[in-house]
């Protein structure tokens, strides 16, 4: 850990705070994540299972996807703490994204135009693996692939207006 930079130390003790709140009955396998904006806003994510194991949210979506929701996408960097938190108890392995969140860490970074680092940890924070995203997913498929890359600012201020001008409607009926 003393290797990081002190911003990546402190975004990786958000991760491991994350996992705290996973709500992981079923494996017994607590993942927390922590998501960094370049003007260093930080979002949290658990791991999210269900009695319907297909349908579970890792901790790196829900770390996304809250940082998404504030409106932005311009991440830089994002921190992952796996532990089993049951018998057998794990917390020396170093847990990695899996290929769906990779796929959409790499999403995030053709919208940012940063190679996002991921920080993997062990929940003891003594293994710690920096990658950026291109390295954890080579020759990715994402949105410069199809020509969209630089359609997405444009259409989110679309979006953000038609929102406005719903809102605005909504006063009128009140």
């Amino acid at each position: 850990m003393d290797t990081l930079l002190p911003a990546d130390q402190a975004l990786a003790r958000h991760a491991l705070t994350a996992s705290a709140n996973a709500y992981a009955q079923y494996s017994g396998f607590a993942v927390g994540a922590a998501a960094r904006m370049r003007n260093g806003a930080i979002h949290l994510g658990a791991n999210l299972e269900n009695a319907s194991y297909g349908v579970a949210m890792c901790a790196e979506v829900s770390a996304i996807t809250a940082a998404n929701t504030s409106g932005s996408l311009d991440l830089e960097a994002i921190a992952v703490v796996g532990h089993r938190f049951t018998p057998p108890i794990v917390a020396d392995q170093v847990v990695t994204p899996c290929g769906r969140c990779r796929q959409l860490i790499f999403e995030a970074s053709q919208i940012s135009g940063v190679d996002i680092r991921v920080i993997s940890c062990s929940a003891d924070l003594e293994q710690i693996d920096v990658s950026p995203i291109s390295i954890l997913l080579p020759s990715a498929f994402g949105p410069r692939a199809i020509g969209l890359d630089q359609d997405w600012i444009g259409m989110r201020a679309t979006l953000a207006e038609r929102v406005r001008v719903l809102q605005a409607q909504l006063v009128q009926k009140d």
